[in-house]
C-alpha cells in the first residue's frame, strides 16, 4: 500500500469511528431509565425493539423524542395481555416526559406509582383499563402542567381528592369505572370552565355540590352512582354545556324548572326520583338524544323540536307522562 493511501485510511476510520460514536440521538441516561422500565416489567414482548445496540430515537417502539433536545418526552405503552408487574418507579427518573400512557394492560396492579410526582412537565396522563387498586394520591395536583388525566376502568377506592380542582390547565378528568366512595368534592366548581369530567360507574354519595352552579363543563357524567338530592345546578341559561348524564342514581328535583343551556345536545336523567314536567323550552333545543324514562314526570311531553322522534322506551315508566311517542293524555 502506498505511502499516501495510509493517511487516507486512518482519515476513513476515524471518520467512521467519530459518526459511529455520535449518530446516536438517545440521551444516555434516558436509554438507561428505559431499559430498567423494560427489565421491571419482565422484558415483554412489546418492547422488543428496546435493545442497547440501538437508538431509541429512532428505532425504539412506544416511545418518542423531543426533535430538539432528543430527550424522551413520551412512554405509551398500550394493548398487551401479557405484559405484567407494577408501574416501576423508574418512570419518574424521564423528567422530561411530557406524556405517560399505560392503557389496556390488565396485568398491571398496584398503585398509583408515586414517583410520577417527580414528572413536572407531564401533560397528558392516562392510567386505565388496568388492574390499579388504592386511592387516588394528592400529588397528582402537584403535576400543574397536567391538561388530560384518565384513571378510568381500574380498581381505585377511597375519595376523590379535592386538590385535583388546583390543577390550572386540566381540560379532561375520566376517573370512571373505579370504586370511588364519598361526597363529590365542593372544590370542584373550581375547575377551568369547559372540563370534561366523567365519575360514572362509581359509588359516590351525598349531593352534587351548590359550587356547580359556578361551573360551566364541557361534559359531564355521574352516572350510576348514588348521588341524591337537586342537580339544577349543572345546569344554567348562561352555559355551554353540551352532554349532561345524570342517571342512574338518587336525584330530586323539579325538571319543570330546570333552566337549560341552549348548547345542550344530550341529556341523560334515567332512573332517579325527578318530578314535574318537561318544560317547553327543550322543543328549542338541538337534542341528539334525550332519556328521562323511569322518574317521577308528569303532564304532557311538549310538542316540537326533536321530542317527537325519540322512542317512547326514552319517555316511559314516568307517573303520568302523556303525549306523543306516549298515548295521548287523557
Amino acid at each position: 500500500m502506498g505511502s499516501t493511501s495510509r493517511p487516507l485510511l486512518s482519515l476513513l476510520c476515524f471518520t467512521l469511528l467519530i459518526s459511529s460514536t455520535f449518530s446516536e440521538l438517545c440521551n444516555p441516561q434516558d436509554k438507561k431509565v428505559l431499559l430498567q422500565i423494560k427489565q421491571a416489567f419482565n422484558n415483554p414482548y412489546v418492547l422488543t425493539s428496546w435493545k442497547t445496540n440501538t437508538d431509541c430515537c429512532t428505532d425504539w417502539y412506544c416511545v418518542t423524542c423531543d426533535s430538539t433536545s432528543h430527550r424522551i418526552n413520551s412512554l405509551t405503552i398500550t394493548a398487551d395481555n401479557q405484559l405484567s408487574g407494577q408501574i416501576p418507579p423508574e418512570v419518574g427518573d424521564l423528567p422530561y416526559l411530557e406524556t405517560l400512557e399505560f392503557h389496556k394492560l390488565p396485568n398491571v396492579t398496584g398503585t398509583i406509582q408515586p414517583a410520577i410526582v417527580n414528572l413536572k412537565h407531564l401533560n397528558f396522563l392516562r392510567l386505565s383499563w388496568l388492574n390499579l387498586t388504592g386511592p387516588i394520591p394528592d400529588f397528582v395536583s402537584k403535576l400543574k402542567n397536567l391538561t388530560f388525566i384518565d384513571f378510568a376502568f381500574n380498581q381505585l377506592s377511597g375519595s376523590i381528592p379535592p386538590s385535583l380542582s388546583e390543577l390550572p390547565k386540566l381540560g379532561g378528568l375520566h376517573l370512571d369505572r373505579n370504586k370511588l366512595s364519598g361526597p363529590l368534592p365542593y372544590s370542584f366548581g373550581n375547575f377551568p370552565q369547559g372540563l370534561y369530567l366523567f365519575l360514572s360507574h362509581n359509588q359516590l354519595t351525598g349531593s352534587i355540590p351548590a359550587s356547580f352552579a359556578h361551573m360551566d363543563f364541557g361534559y359531564i357524567d355521574l352516572s350510576r352512582n348514588k348521588l341524591e338530592g337537586d342537580a339544577s345546578v349543572v345546569f344554567g341559561s348562561s352555559k355551554t354545556t353540551e352532554i349532561v348524564d345524570l342517571s342512574r342514581n338518587l336525584l330530586e328535583f323539579n325538571l319543570s324548572k330546570v333552566v337549560f343551556p341552549k348548547s345542550l345536545t344530550s341529556l341523560d336523567l334515567n332512573h332517579n326520583m325527578i318530578y314535574g314536567g318537561l318544560p317547553v323550552e327543550l322543543t328549542t333545543l338541538n337534542l341528539q338524544y334525550l332519556n328521562v324514562s323511569y322518574n317521577r314526570l308528569c303532564g304532557q311531553i311538549p310538542v316540537g323540536g326533536k321530542l317527537q322522534s325519540f322512542d317512547y322506551s326514552n319517555y316511559f315508566h314516568n307517573r303520568c307522562l302523556c303525549g306523543s311517542p306516549l298515548p295521548s293524555c287523557k
